[in-house]
């Protein structure tokens, strides 16, 4: 589990965690990540470490940040039902309709449990789909001997190998609509469910887990400005206290 969650009351997740392969290049950016977050420089830490792929951090970051707020949301199920959240809202000026575009393409109005399964789901569609999130990128396939490809490879002696999977050319607008919506369940948290986070002591996580969420859609432009509206002034103060 992230560091950032280790010391939580519960280890109860909404969905099933996403695993990185243990030994995978994307397993060692995860543990980098990791390290550096310890160092408690969030600007520094969300930063494309030296030499690596853009597209492989996202990636990464994005699998930790569905982790984080599976669980997040997962402390406080209980409290999120048909009834005391008939909409998907974030505050009385924001409420969320549901459509991805494929099963509902029309956007349909539902409670908040409803909302955020369906978002969780679609999330952990995207992330399982290995043509838009491939964990072989960056991995090496040994190169037959027989291969027409052997000769080239053979001049680089250190890699006699085949380049793994690469990213889609549509993977950040992918990445980035996931982010927006996963988003959507800190400002539902934040507005909804504050007090019952304060009762499980659980607000040092999800505060430290926000941070670290929005220091990094920051770093790299992942959000629009508009869609960050409903959580503006925790924001604000969030990154002034960095400053």
């Amino acid at each position: 589990a992230s560091p950032l969650l280790s010391g939580s009351r519960s280890s109860k997740t909404f969905k099933p965690k996403k695993n990185i392969p243990e030994g995978s290049h994307q397993y060692e950016l995860l543990k980098h990540a990791e390290a550096t977050l310890g160092s408690g420089n969030l600007r520094q830490a969300v930063m494309l470490p030296e030499g690596e792929d853009l597209n492989e951090w996202i990636a990464v970051n994005t699998v930790d940040f569905f982790n984080q707020i599976n669980m997040l949301y997962g402390t406080i199920t209980e409290f999120c039902t048909e009834s005391s959240c008939p909409v998907m809202s974030a505050g009385p000026r924001y409420e969320y309709h549901w459509a991805d575009g494929t099963n509902i393409k029309k956007p349909i109005k539902c409670s908040a449990p409803k909302y955020i399964d369906y978002l969780m789901t679609w999330v952990q569609d995207q992330l399982d789909d290995e043509t838009l999130f491939p964990s072989k990128i960056g991995e090496c396939s040994p190169v037959p001997w027989d291969s027409p490809s052997w000769l080239s490879h053979a001049l680089i002696p250190a890699c006699p190998c085949l380049p793994g999977v690469p990213f889609p050319k549509n993977f950040m607008s992918v990445a980035k609509t996931i982010l927006k919506r996963l988003f959507r369940v800190y400002a539902h948290i934040y507005h909804q469910h504050f007090d019952s986070v304060m009762r499980l002591q659980e607000e040092a996580h999800l505060n430290t887990s926000f941070k670290h969420f929005i220091f990094f859609v920051q770093e790299f432009s992942l959000i629009d400005r508009r869609e960050l509206a409903p959580l503006h002034e925790l924001i604000e103060k969030l990154g002034s206290k960095d400053r």
